[in-house]
């Protein structure tokens, strides 16, 4: 799916009375829906407000639904020692508190760090920024367009600051854990924490997560994508023995994220790769652009850079004396099925040898979005009036958008547009006006905008290699019907004789057995990756492979 701000769409049906209009404006919470375009899975989701999120300011609603993944820093000296966790309580406007709990890590010089916010079921929110000079801390988290600047105590267990969002300047006062304070007496140097030695580690509440020891090889590496100037940073995973063995290399949906595709407490790509590796097949996962260890701005990114990041990830594959160069594949979950697609009708010399499309759009950018709004609202209302308003609203934005190429004008258009019109007290107006320019600027955005202009049923006449696309049958995001139906439509058209696709009964975006498919539901659920979704793909890619 990256990236991204909230962008609510709201159908005022038809009403008469006075009493009838009261009862309207009581249930605008309820009825208006948060789009996210740039989610890491899908190029734009719709998601009903959840109860527990009803309440809230919308000045922490990006908090609520924060895009997840492991932060990326700029190198910072190594004194004072950050390293461990840090939690601390923001007083919002409303005068709830918010508990904030963020863990930074100094590995070799260098910080990174990630935030909870335990209260609101978001966790690892992206900090792509720490920053220390002499007794000040910068942290950026620009997924949720937030920041916090403070001064560290001389003791090194407190800092004082201020946390900025949207407009809004919160004192914060951050303390270490205990667990944070025993860990930094006791070490004499900044505190590093192995990566190796947390992966081991099992989680209960994730069952699938791998543990050590593991019967293959693992190794960090780093490639270059040179046209673009961008380092990335990775991990190779390879079965025991001398090879060569065939490979893949995943790439994560819309957004900034890390090359275990954290989210909502799942790591799937590490999943992924571990079931992968046991049967054979060695594994590239990577720090997506601006993520972890890799280089590059992500904000400006879109499909089109991140095929180009695929194509220089399987010409590093091609440089490796373990690895079979003829049998290189690219796995793609959401919109990296797009850059995969984008990357096999690019590539010349470093074509991939077949494609795994995992919940990938076939249809074009502006019916994703649509259906995604619609199949989210079902799960709030099946008033007919209330759907048809709904999508004749999704539909008016998205012409904006693409009529009017000037980011400025077609701001000034949107704005307006996405302003319910009912009356609001002057505080909720002045926020929903903030939120609106938000959302606006996320929409003329380059990811944005180059996902209306995508064309899966024209880019797949053109592959000509095995294609495996897998959908689930709750997934709410990339819907599995229209999307697998254009994409074998597409691939048959142009004459690709190797096309397998598969409706997974009971599957949602991430590949988990769910109950409905709703986003809400994916950190409740137990299950990172469906067994019956990686055989399905690891069966297929094995025969591919021989």
């Amino acid at each position: 799916m990256p990236p991204s701000r909230p962008r609510f769409t709201y159908a005022k049906p038809a009403f008469g009375s006075d009493e009838e209009q009261a009862c309207e404006v009581a249930k605008f919470a309820e009825r208006y829906t948060i789009l996210i375009p740039g989610w890491r899975f899908a190029p734009t989701v719709a998601i009903p407000i959840p109860p527990y999120m009803r309440s809230t300011t919308p000045l922490l609603l990006f908090l609520q639904l924060a895009l997840v993944c492991s932060a990326s820093l700029l190198s910072a000296a190594p004194l004072p020692t950050l390293g461990g966790k840090w939690s601390g309580t923001l007083k919002i406007p409303s005068g709830k508190l918010l508990q904030l709990q963020i863990d930074i890590t100094d590995t070799n010089g260098k910080r990174t760090a990630s935030l909870d916010i335990p209260t609101q079921n978001a966790h690892d929110i992206a900090v792509e920024r720490v920053e220390v000079r002499g007794d000040s801390l910068h942290l950026q988290a620009s997924a949720i367009r937030a920041s916090f600047a403070g001064r560290i105590a001389p003791n090194g267990g407190l800092i004082t600051g201020r946390w900025r969002q949207n407009g809004a300047r919160l004192p914060l006062l951050l303390q270490r854990t205990s667990t944070a304070v025993v860990a930094a007496a006791a070490a004499a140097a900044p505190t590093t924490v192995s990566t190796k030695s947390a992966v081991s580690s099992k989680n209960a509440k994730r069952p699938q997560e791998p543990a050590a020891p593991f019967p293959y090889r693992e190794e960090e590496v780093r490639f270059a994508n040179k046209a673009a100037g961008i380092q990335f940073g990775g991990t190779l995973t390879l079965p025991q023995g001398a090879g060569p063995f065939p490979a893949v290399v995943l790439l994560s949906g819309s957004g900034a994220q890390n090359r275990d595709q954290a989210v909502f407490g799942h790591r799937p790509f590490w999943v992924v790769a571990d079931y992968l590796t046991r049967r054979g097949i060695a594994v590239l996962r990577f720090d997506d652009r601006g993520a972890g260890q890799s280089g590059g701005n992500s904000a400006t990114a879109t499909a089109a850079d991140y095929s180009t990041d695929a194509q220089a990830a399987l010409d590093f594959l091609r440089t490796r004396r373990e690895i079979n160069s003829k049998r290189l594949g690219l796995v793609g979950h959401s919109e990296g099925g797009t850059a995969a697609i984008a990357a096999a009708n690019k590539a010349q010399t470093s074509s991939p040898s077949f494609l795994v499309l995992l919940a990938t759009p076939g249809v074009l950018g502006p019916e994703v979005i649509v259906r995604q709004t619609l199949d989210i609202s079902r799960l709030k209302t099946h008033d007919a009036k209330i759907l048809a308003g709904v999508e004749q609203r999704q539909r008016a934005l998205l012409n904006i958008v693409q009529q009017i190429s000037d980011n400025k004008h077609a701001r000034a258009r949107l704005i307006p547009a996405m302003i319910p019109p009912i009356p609001l007290p002057p505080e909720q107006a002045a926020q929903m006006q903030k939120l609106a320019e938000d959302k606006a600027a996320m929409m003329t955005t380059p990811a944005y905008r180059f996902m209306l202009e995508d064309n899966p049923p024209k880019n797949l006449r053109t592959i000509k290699c095995p294609v495996l696309a897998l959908n689930g049958s709750k997934d709410l995001l990339v819907a599995a019907e229209p999307n697998l139906k254009s994409i074998e439509k597409a691939l048959k058209t142009g004459g690709n004789r190797d096309v397998t696709v598969r409706e997974l009964s009971g599957l949602n975006h991430l590949f988990q057995t769910a109950s409905t498919g709703a986003v809400t539901e994916y950190e409740g659920i137990t299950e990172t990756f469906s067994p019956t979704a990686l055989q399905a793909m690891g069966d297929w890619i094995v025969q591919r492979a021989r």
